[in-house]
């Protein structure tokens, strides 16, 4: 039964969701141009810095940070639950200010460190610790299938969640495959061709972990549990990359390319411009069509440190689950493992619900790969 406690903080959440369903910062980072200044920037022989165009922003960014700070958080009775609410609004607001602030700059890659952080110098060695381990050819990682065909794998992938999603297609993604969490939506990129390991890797990580936190979110009485909790990048994506480990879809070309992104990022707090980042990933061994796609990624929007959090979110994943940690819990919706004891503390409160969806390749540890478990049993 409902206190009058609990009334207050369901209308502050519900004022929340009603605020923050236009903030999906993915919606307005990626360029809309990136095949033209891909062939301009390779016609230039990687000299002439790519110039990226975004969405236009359909929200009055001032008029919503305002409409945040206006809640009255502060009636929020039950001390543990004001503070959660309190970070959140912080965390809202952030995301605010990187979406008003895409493609100017300086100005959004400060917002995106507040935000996301950057890699401390710790995780830059482990990204280093990573690149020793030589990736070796496999002749199975042939580009074989194309979108249409890729779409009806996911299709028979999903059938072992008793839940339904939409399918896009677009060309204009900077990554290859991704999760619209609020219209339930997988994106897939129509202008990669897939290699089945690709299937492998984003089957379990896009459906097995970020659609199984966009509907257990969904199903939750409170709001944020779909629009997410404060910092919940690395731990859902640290949970996503797990769920490959688990599965044995994780090999060593993966997790090479998540050690470039740490690198890649770490460049931004350098002051690398975008070609600077370029031929440092070159220098480290990698493919000039990957070295473009992880420059896009972390120069985005005038500097994006999203993707270190892959790597660093994989490692205390792994760590809290290796010490019997319940991952049932961080897939409630898009949670922090630093939040574990807010979202039970909700649950015993009766204002959430435990998971009812569970990633599939947590039931058991699948992996095969010596080398792997050898990489994420050494990481500092």
């Amino acid at each position: 039964m409902e206190t009058v406690k609990d009334k207050v903080l369901f209308e502050i959440d519900h004022k929340i969701d009603k605020l923050v369903k236009q903030i999906e910062l993915l919606n307005y980072i990626n360029p809309i141009n990136i095949g033209k200044q891909k062939k301009r920037f390779f016609k230039s022989k990687f000299t002439i810095e790519p110039k990226f165009k975004y969405p236009k922003v359909s929200f009055d960014t001032f008029e919503l940070q305002r409409a945040l700070f206006a809640l009255k958080i502060n009636d929020i009775e039950d001390k543990v639950v004001r503070k959660l609410y309190e970070d959140i609004i912080y965390e809202y607001s952030d995301l605010v200010e990187c979406i008003d602030t895409i493609g100017k700059g300086k100005k959004f890659y400060y917002n995106s460190l507040r935000s996301f952080g950057s890699p401390t110098e710790k995780e830059v060695e482990n990204a280093k610790f990573i690149l020793h381990f030589n990736n070796q050819e496999n002749t199975e990682l042939v580009p074989t299938f194309n979108v249409n065909e890729t779409e009806q794998k996911f299709r028979d992938y999903s059938r072992r969640y008793d839940f339904t999603y939409n399918i896009k297609h677009s060309d204009k993604l900077s990554a290859i495959a991704m999760v619209l969490n609020h219209n339930k939506t997988l994106v897939l990129n129509s202008n990669h061709f897939f290699t089945q390991n690709d299937i492998d890797i984003l089957t379990n990580h896009e459906i097995g972990v970020h659609m199984v936190t966009t509907m257990n979110g969904l199903r939750n009485p409170l709001k944020i549990f779909s629009h997410g909790f404060p910092n919940n990048t690395e731990t859902q994506e640290g949970l996503a990359v797990y769920a490959e480990f688990t599965s044995n879809s994780l090999n060593l070309n993966r997790i090479r390319r998540l050690a470039y992104r740490v690198l890649a990022v770490d460049s931004l707090s350098k002051g690398y411009r975008f070609s600077q980042t370029f031929r440092l990933l070159l220098n480290y061994g990698m493919k000039k069509n990957d070295a473009f796609t992880v420059s896009v990624r972390v120069h985005r929007g005038g500097g994006f440190t999203k993707d270190y959090l892959y790597l660093s979110g994989l490692k205390k994943i792994y760590d809290y689950h290796s010490k019997g940690g319940d991952l049932s819990t961080l897939l409630t919706g898009k949670v922090t493992l630093e939040y574990k004891n807010s979202i039970d503390y909700l649950i015993d409160k009766g204002c959430a619900l435990p998971s009812k969806y569970i990633t599939d390749s947590f039931a058991e540890n699948n992996n095969t790969d010596p080398t792997i478990a050898f990489i994420l049993e050494n990481l500092k």
